[in-house]
């Protein structure tokens, strides 16, 4: 009977043991201190895992004064406060009241705790700042040089580069280290923004680099009212015995810490071991046995929580696991996924889908090829088709665009959207859109002076068909199997004239000769509209927006959208006044009435913006609006034009022809519209200035006029059927908004 009493003394003494430390206190503040933890030794598996808590101020400590700030047992880590080293020179290079360049941590030699070498990094800010730091011997050491000779502003990092900041990383197993911070000038170099330097461990996930800025004296001052500035956070990581493995702890069950449905695990990084709860299992590891407030290591419910632990069928919860089985009807494995068991039904299922999606699919299918042709027939492609004129499918420009993907959009305007494509292999082409607008029928459009989408993409064909010269946009072909036609431009590669002349970054227009070269071939291209087109076309919104270069820096009108064809030595008239403020001439702002030499003074405009490098609504710092012509018009007069030049020009001769060319506009700025010249007599001038460029451009002008004759032909009359009009010689379009792309 003896024998028996003695032999569970030990197990009875282990129990009581457990019983008493359940009952402890284990809260200190706003942290818990789980087992095997205590804010005693009576509490804590082992006095060496006792900390101190501070019940007034609620601040939990290790080995005394090192500020504990959390504990997890479910990875064996605790964060701790670690004081900062501070080092802030005074001009003569002695240390400011308050730096502390030597801090350190020390953990016992032979205590439960080592520094995270996982977790931690050795981080030091500063401008010639240097810090080691040495382990408890003394004989091994490491660290990093911050460098930097500006002020660094780390809001937008997201690491340490060693400018202003540098990090290396911790050995494994150290139990304590002393930081030695120091510079090698004095922040003599860097005293204007910053003489201090501070290194400290720190946790790297909670770490973040853009919190920080460098150093300062204010730092110091800033310590003492706000004590926890004074740390960094460290992870520690900890085990519940030393100088033991899991097999020797497992061999004494009596005083063997880890509880029920847990594993034991050997701390890779030293001596010693820790308990972890198994899988399925969740909770304190450490917890006892006989604990009333915790149970240790608790089943869990899996069930509880479907999206962690998947179940489509019916779930059951077991010990450390769960079960889930597929209903009635279905097979597999319900964590992944159930199937219907019957083979015959899923055939019937599949060839039941199969069919429906082939019938739905040609169904489709022959409904769009009806549209297709239906399209095709409205926008006149039987007489298109058998002409030289390039038809595209639908299906090829929706590849070339990538299904029109907004990456590939160049501009948008009223009624469309150009897209830049590639057709052909490399063939860059810009592709217009038309826009979900609802189309208007012809009776409505007497009611409206505005046009439908369809009839504006129609009268568009009509007007472009009219035009063949090498300084005008050119239409590639047309897509007639939509709804409203898509048309197909050449690529203009090279951007705006507008961009050229106010982007600073651009060196094309610093030339004169590229000036007068852009100049004359513009000229060109509105002399040709004016005089050698038929009927004659008055452009409608000339501005150096829609005057684009192509990969040679020649120059492409575009932008046809309120173009207006005309009867020959005819005008015309509209309740509506199109185009762009600064650029329109004020005959046309007064009365309505649109003529050649309304394009004539909005290219005078453009011969100012490309002289002068300003904007014609250029605006003062004040706000107040600066007449820009006024001026110009007064520099000219005043002979002071050479003064306002965006440029500067080579010798003499290019003065003269500076001067030429602003005389030129200074004419067709004139108020008078009859007292401008007109176009040809424009390009002729400009001609004249450049001799070369006028032999140039006069050799090839008749043959260039005379180019696609067929093709155009062909187009006026598609297009002519397509959109009868009743009895009116002159039509307006508005399709084209203004834009900064390189489309067409």
């Amino acid at each position: 009977m003896k024998a028996a009493v003695l032999c569970f003394l030990p197990l009875a003494l282990v129990l009581a043991t457990f019983a008493e430390k359940d009952n402890c206190n284990r809260r200190c503040g706003n942290l818990n201190v789980p087992f095997p933890f205590g804010l005693d030794e009576r509490c804590a598996w082992s006095p060496k895992l006792a900390l101190t808590c501070d019940h007034t101020s609620g601040k939990l400590n290790l080995l005394g004064n090192i500020p504990v700030y959390s504990i997890s047992v479910e990875d064996g880590t605790m964060t701790i406060g670690n004081y900062k080293a501070y080092d802030c020179r005074d001009e003569s290079g002695g240390h400011l009241k308050g730096s502390r360049p030597y801090p350190g941590i020390m953990l016992l030699e032979d205590g439960h705790y080592t520094v995270s070498d996982t977790r931690n990094k050795f981080t030091v800010f500063g401008c010639d700042t240097w810090a080691l730091f040495l382990d408890e011997t003394g004989k091994s050491a490491s660290g990093c040089l911050s460098y930097c000779r500006d002020d660094v502003d780390f809001t937008a990092e997201n690491a340490c580069s060693g400018l202003g900041c540098c990090q290396t990383s911790i050995p494994k197993s150290l139990r304590s280290l002393r930081i030695t911070l120091s510079t090698s000038t004095n922040y003599t170099a860097v005293r204007t923004f910053s003489s201090c330097g501070s290194a400290f461990v720190v946790d790297q996930e909670s770490f973040n680099v853009s919190d920080y800025k460098l150093p300062l004296p204010d730092d110091l001052e800033l310590k003492n009212y706000l004590p926890r500035k004074n740390y960094s956070q460290v992870v520690l990581d900890w085990v519940v015995e030393r100088n033991l493995t899991c097999e020797e702890a497992q061999s004494n069950r009596s005083g063997y810490p880890c509880g029920a449905n847990s594993n034991c695990s050997d701390f890779p990084k030293g001596n010693g071991y820790r308990c972890f709860c198994k899988p399925g299992y969740t909770g304190n590891p450490y917890a006892p046995p006989l604990s009333p407030n915790s149970a240790g290591c608790e089943d869990i419910n899996e069930c509880n929580d479907p999206g962690r632990y998947p179940c489509r069928g019916n779930c059951k919860n077991t010990a450390g696991n769960y079960t889930c089985d597929c209903p009635f009807g279905r097979e597999g494995d319900g964590k992944v996924s159930c199937q219907i068991s019957h083979h015959v039904i899923i055939a019937a299922v599949i060839v039941a889908v199969t069919l429906g999606i082939v019938v739905s699919g040609l169904v489709l299918l022959i409904c769009k090829r009806r549209a297709k042709e239906r399209y095709f027939r409205q926008n006149g492609g039987e007489i298109l088709k058998n002409q030289r004129v390039k038809i595209f499918d639908e299906a090829k420009l929706a590849k070339a665009t990538n299904n029109y993907d907004a990456s590939n959009k160049l501009g948008e305007g009223g009624f469309a959207s150009v897209y830049r494509g590639r057709i052909d292999g490399d063939v860059l082409v810009a592709i217009k859109k038309p826009k979900d607008v609802l189309v208007k029928k012809p009776k409505d459009m007497n009611k409206d002076s505005s046009l439908s989408t369809h009839a504006e993409f129609l009268h568009e064909i009509h007007v472009i068909s009219q035009v063949n010269h090498r300084n005008l946009v050119k239409l590639l072909g047309i897509c007639l199997e939509t709804k409203v036609p898509l048309l197909v431009y050449e690529y203009i590669s090279n951007g705006t004239l507008y961009h050229h002349i106010h982007d600073k970054r651009s060196t094309v227009l610093h030339s004169w000769k590229n000036c007068l070269r852009i100049a004359l071939e513009a000229a060109s291209g509105l002399e040709y509209l004016h005089s050698l087109a038929d009927p004659p076309i008055i452009h409608g919104d000339v501005k150096s927006l829609n005057i684009l270069l192509d990969e040679k820096y020649s120059v492409k009108i575009s932008d046809f959208g309120a173009s207006v064809l005309i009867s020959p030595g005819k005008t015309h008239t509209t309740e509506r006044i199109q185009g762009t403020i600064g650029y329109l001439d004020p005959e046309y702002l007064t009365n309505g009435e649109l003529t050649t030499k309304s394009d004539v003074y909005s290219f005078g405009v453009v011969l100012v913006e490309l002289l002068t490098g300003e904007t014609p609504t250029q605006h003062a710092k004040s706000r107040e609006k600066i007449n820009i012509i006024r001026s110009f018009i007064s520099a000219v007069e005043n002979r002071t034009l050479l003064q306002r030049i965006n440029f500067e020009a080579s010798d003499e001769a290019e003065v003269r022809e500076i001067e030429a060319v602003g005389s030129l506009a200074r004419r067709c700025l004139n108020y008078n519209g009859v007292s401008r010249p007109t176009m040809w007599e424009v390009a002729e001038q400009l001609a004249r200035i450049n001799k070369k460029l006028w032999a140039d451009q006069r050799n090839n002008e008749e043959t260039q006029s005379l180019l696609d004759e067929t093709r155009s032909d062909s187009l006026w009359t598609a297009a002519s059927a397509m959109n009868e009009p009743e009895s009116t010689d002159l039509l307006v379009f508005d399709i084209e908004a203004d834009t900064t792309t390189s489309s067409v």
